[in-house]
C-alpha cells in the first residue's frame, strides 16, 4: 500500500455506490479517483487452459442448453475483491486473465461441475474509466449481468437506462460512514455526527447523501464532497473528520493495515441509518433480461449457490482474487488478509444474509417498496426521471430465485 504521504496514494475503496449523476451511454459517469493505471501488458494466461467451453457435467446444470450465451459476461463496480467473491466462485479451474482489459474468464461451473458455457468476470472502477455500470450495459449489450442498485434503478427508472435486478447476494449494502472513536467517544451513529458538526467527506453526488441532508439526518455545511477513496485527508484531520468507505474493508485496512493509522475505527451502515438500497445486486438491460429469460431461470439459482459456497468456503476464490489483482497491477492493492476479513464481516454483520422470506438472494418487496416511496422524492429533486408510480416488480424481479437455496 502506497503510504499517503507518497504521491500518488491510491484509493482503499471506491465505496460501491457511483455518484447519482445522470449517465450517458458511452462514456458513463466519471468519478474523481486518484488511482493512477500502470502500463499493462497483454494477456495473461493462469493455466495452460485452452479457450474450448467444457461441456456441461452429466447430472449438472447445462446452461447452454437453458439457452445461456457462450460467455457469461458480467460486469462489476470495481478490482476484484471479496466482495465480488460470488461471481469469482463461478469461475472452474484452467482460467485466463487478460492484464490489459482486466478481465477473468473460465468454466462456469455450479457445484464444482462444468455447465457448459464460460463466465467472464469483468474489473469496473479504472477499468472502465469510473463510468456506472449501468452505461456499460448500454454500451455493450454482451454483458448479461452487471452490478446495479436499488437507488440507481429508481433514479433511471422513467428514462433510456432502465434496468431491472434479478439476485441481490448482498442483503445489506456494505456501505458506512466512519469515524474515530477516540476522538468521539459519545458518537454512536451517522446522526450524532451533526451534533458535534463533524465534518463527513464523501464521493460528491452520493444518493444517500442527498437523503440525510434532506431528512435533516446531517447539515449541509457538514459534508464536503471531495472525498476520493485516499485515506491522506482523513489522517491528515488527525480523528477530526468523519469519512464513508466499505464496512467490509476500511475497518480492518485502518487497523491492521495502513500504517500511517493502526487503530480502530467507528461505524454505522448508511443502511441502518435509513437508506435501505439493495447494493450490487446483478441486473440487466429489460431487452436482455427478456432475450435471456430461459437463461436466467437456470443461471441465477447457481448464482445464489455460489454465493453461499463462497462464504463458507472462500480460501480457493480469494486465490483467484489476488492472482487477477498481481497480474492487473493497476495500482490496487489488495491481499489475503483483507480479503479474508471482509468474508467475516459479511458474515458477523450479516451483510450476506438470508431475506425475511428465508432465501438468499431474493428481494424483499416490501423493502423496495418503502425505498421508493422514500428515495423518489429524494431524486425528484435532483432532477431524475422517477416512474410516476413506480413499484418493486419494475426495478427488481424474484422470478428466476429458487426460493430453496438458503444461508444455513
Amino acid at each position: 500500500m502506497t503510504h499517503p504521504s507518497e504521491p500518488p496514494p491510491p484509493p482503499t475503496h471506491p465505496t460501491g455506490e457511483q455518484p447519482h449523476m445522470k449517465i450517458k451511454p458511452i462514456l458513463g459517469v466519471a468519478i474523481a479517483a486518484s488511482l493512477t493505471l500502470a502500463a499493462c501488458g497483454g494477456s495473461d494466461s493462469a493455466s495452460d487452459a485452452t479457450d474450448t467451453t467444457a461441456p456441461a457435467a452429466a447430472g449438472g446444470v447445462d446452461l447452454a442448453a437453458a439457452g445461456c450465451p457462450a460467455t457469461v459476461s458480467i460486469q462489476t463496480d470495481w478490482n476484484p475483491e471479496a466482495e465480488h467473491g460470488n461471481l469469482y466462485h463461478l469461475i472452474g479451474p484452467g482460467y485466463t486473465i487478460d492484464a490489459e482489459k482486466l478481465r477473468v474468464t473460465g468454466d462456469l461451473v455450479a457445484g464444482g461441475k462444468p455447465t457448459g458455457v464460460k463466465v467472464e468476470i469483468r474489473a469496473g472502477g479504472p477499468a472502465i474509466g469510473y463510468s456506472q455500470v449501468t452505461a456499460e450495459l448500454y454500451k455493450d449489450p454482451s454483458i448479461l449481468l452487471g452490478f446495479t442498485s436499488t437507488d440507481e434503478s429508481v433514479s433511471h427508472s422513467d428514462d433510456e437506462f432502465k434496468t431491472q435486478a434479478v439476485v441481490a447476494p448482498f442483503n445489506i449494502n456494505p456501505q458506512i460512514i466512519m469515524w474515530d472513536p477516540a476522538t468521539y467517544p459519545d458518537v454512536k451513529k451517522i446522526a450524532d455526527l451533526k451534533d458535534k458538526g463533524v465534518k463527513i467527506r464523501f464521493f460528491n453526488g452520493a444518493s444517500y447523501m442527498e437523503y440525510f441532508l434532506a431528512t435533516g439526518l446531517l447539515d449541509k455545511k457538514q459534508v464536503d464532497g471531495t472525498y476520493d477513496g485516499a485515506p491522506a485527508s482523513f489522517i491528515a484531520a488527525a480523528g477530526k473528520d468523519a469519512q464513508q468507505g466499505f464496512g467490509t474493508a476500511e475497518p480492518y485496512f485502518y487497523e491492521k493495515v495502513l500504517k500511517d493509522w493502526m487503530k480502530p475505527v467507528a461505524y454505522q451502515y448508511i443502511h441502518d441509518a435509513g437508506w435501505t438500497a439493495y447494493a450490487q445486486s446483478l441486473g440487466g438491460t429489460p431487452a436482455n433480461i427478456a432475450k435471456y429469460d430461459s437463461c436466467l431461470k437456470a443461471l441465477v439459482p447457481v448464482i445464489q449457490q455460489a454465493a453461499i459456497d463462497y462464504v463458507q468456503n472462500p480460501d480457493a476464490t480469494n486465490a483467484i482474487i489476488l492472482d487477477a489483482v498481481a497480474k492487473y497491477n493497476n495500482g490496487w492493492v489488495y491481499d489475503a488478509g483483507q480479503a479474508a476479513a471482509a468474508v467475516e464481516k459479511m458474515l458477523a454483520d450479516k451483510l450476506i444474509a438470508n431475506s425475511p422470506d428465508g432465501t438468499l438472494g431474493s428481494f424483499d418487496m416490501d423493502r423496495v417498496n418503502k425505498f421508493i416511496e422514500v428515495a423518489g422524492p429524494v431524486f425528484t429533486t435532483s432532477g431524475a426521471k422517477v416512474k410516476k408510480g413506480l413499484v418493486a416488480e419494475d426495478i427488481v424481479t424474484n422470478k428466476y430465485i429458487d426460493p430453496s437455496i438458503k444461508l444455513g
